[in-house]
């Protein structure tokens, strides 16, 4: 048994702990460039809350609110230079997964400067960053838990993770309370997401028996809560569990990693900007289906902490909770074309090696064109 687990993330959960944000980020600035979305967290007050907390902490705030979906490369760009235009010392990010890799993007740019790709594509590699505070407002990304910061490149449409210790958030708060205004179509996403997260770092093999345990834990806890609060939203205690699970997923990913389905759902949603768990909800069931004869003991374990008996009907299970989430869905429906195919097999064999290389079983050009066609 040989394996190596360092993750230094300070995660602060539970409810109503979004109220400590400006007592917890005063430790590491005194100006901060506040990052998230244009709409979501204006229209719930939780933007104001935040504001309101921090200014009581005595720290000045900087409002970039121009993240969108999928984050391009450019956006790192134009928040640095805000922050460095006025001086911000520490970075919050607020959101959805968007916001939370774009956050962690721009401290990392508003350091190093010069171009994000070359250390995206580990051509540079740096230690230095901004520090991060982050607040999860989607119960999926697992962001908060990592080092990865997921950007597309307008000019190349390559969707890949900047990957460095230094964006790490300094603290995580993770208030389930925060979740409950996210439309159910977005929890099903999300909550999707969280799931693949803990199963790809389950059978990768990069595993180890730190991120196993995790695993086991939240696949357990989605298993059991996920249908249950996209059914029963007032469900208190089924929030925490899911909200917890995705949070996991997020620290088993940094150590082991994720595999084929992310890495075959990169270049679907950047190439055509799909909301990236509707891209796994179309790919995940027949990848593993290509994939159970190559880790049966870890598909069938999987299997039973969702209900289900054995590998053999692990696909059947997780339709079946898509189907519950009502998330049945094709790369089509998702405005894939037939032309796509090969662009998206080809670069999923250059952005997504890493986790082709991790997963279980070994896929080459053409074993991923065939997927591709059978999701569509």
């Amino acid at each position: 048994m040989n394996f190596i687990y360092n993750l230094p993330v300070n995660i602060v959960f539970g409810r109503g702990k979004v109220l400590e944000t400006g007592a917890i980020t005063s430790k590491y600035g005194t100006c901060a460039l506040l990052v998230t979305g244009g709409q979501s967290t204006k229209k719930s007050g939780l933007l104001e809350k935040v504001t309101l907390s921090l200014e009581n902490a005595g720290i000045k705030t900087i409002l970039f609110d121009k993240v969108t979906a999928n984050p391009l490369t450019t956006c790192a760009y134009e928040g640095a230079d805000i922050a460095l235009e006025n001086k911000c010392d520490v970075v919050v990010g607020i959101g959805g997964g968007s916001s939370l890799d774009a956050a962690k993007a721009i401290a990392f740019q508003a350091v190093n400067g010069g171009d994000i790709s070359e250390y995206i594509f580990g051509l540079k590699t740096s230690e230095k960053a901004l520090p991060v505070i982050l607040i999860p407002t989607t119960c999926g990304t697992g962001s908060e838990g990592n080092g990865f910061a997921v950007l597309t490149n307008p000019d190349t449409m390559d969707k890949k993770s900047l990957r460095c210790n230094a964006i790490i958030a300094k603290c995580s708060i993770v208030d389930p309370e925060v979740m409950k205004t996210m439309p159910k179509n977005i929890l099903a996403s999300v909550g999707f997401d969280a799931l693949c997260h803990n199963m790809e770092a389950f059978i990768s093999k990069n595993a180890s028996p730190f991120t196993d345990m995790y695993a086991r834990l939240a696949i357990g806890l989605l298993g059991k809560n996920l249908v249950k609060v996209y059914l029963h939203p007032e469900n208190e205690d089924a929030w925490d569990a899911v909200t917890f699970a995705s949070t996991l997923g997020g620290m088993v990913i940094h150590s082991a990693g994720v595999c084929a389905p992310h890495g075959m759902e990169h270049p679907v949603s950047g190439l055509r900007n799909v909301v990236h768990g509707n891209g796994l909800a179309a790919l995940t069931p027949i990848i593993i289906e290509e994939s159970i004869d190559a880790a049966p003991e870890k598909f069938g374990e999987i299997s039973k902490l969702l209900g289900g008996n054995n590998e053999k009907d692990l696909a059947v299970t997780i339709r079946k909770m898509l189907s519950d989430l009502e998330l049945t869905i094709g790369l089509k429906d998702l405005g894939v074309v037939d032309e796509d195919i090969d662009w998206m097999a080809e670069n999923c064999m250059k952005v997504s090696a890493p986790s082709l290389k991790t997963h279980p079983k070994q896929f080459e050009l053409n074993d991923l064109k065939r997927i591709y066609k059978k999701a569509l």
